[in-house]
């Protein structure tokens, strides 16, 4: 999962021909570092600085070493780098959170004429998924609260006419 992130984020750097990072701080140890490495590698990048930070004892791995960094706790650029690593973390969870949130509220519903926001939560509510809305018969359909019989014909042809 990482690797494909990596991946997808230096392919999009390529193509908008965006300046390259002095350096490259992946969130984990030797693991992590070596599958971001082989991603840089497989890109042509391999010439960019990476280092991973572990997140238990807080050691700086570097490729081709085997003994990791070890700075002092209370050095400042332990805490710089700890900070970086912080605030990635952080704006990935919300990035996440954003993404989770728009294909939970946008969905194949949102293309079907007289569905809203309100039927639509009734579908999810009833059936848990769209897949199983997707199953559904018509007389199922037509026992989900708040939709009527008008509206699940509809979902019901749309889904038939779909598979």
């Amino acid at each position: 999962m990482m690797a494909e992130t990596v991946r997808r984020h230096y392919q999009r750097m390529l193509e908008e021909k965006r300046p390259w990072p002095d350096l490259i701080l992946i969130d984990g140890g030797k693991g992590q570092l070596s599958a971001a490495r082989e991603v840089l590698k497989e890109l042509g990048l391999a010439v960019l600085p990476t280092i991973g930070l572990a997140k238990e004892f807080e050691h700086i791995f570097m490729e081709g070493k085997n003994e990791p960094i070890i700075l002092p706790r209370d050095s400042n650029a332990l805490y710089l780098v700890q900070r970086v690593r912080d605030e990635a973390h952080r704006f990935a969870i919300t990035q996440h959170r954003r993404l989770r949130q728009l294909q939970l509220t946008s969905s194949v519903l949102d293309t079907i004429k007289g569905i809203g926001e309100k039927r639509k939560k009734a579908l999810l509510k009833h059936f848990g998924t769209i897949e199983r809305i997707k199953q559904a018969s018509l007389a199922e359909l037509e026992g989900v609260p708040h939709l009527g019989k008008d509206a699940a014909k509809k979902i019901f042809v749309y889904f038939s006419q779909e598979s």
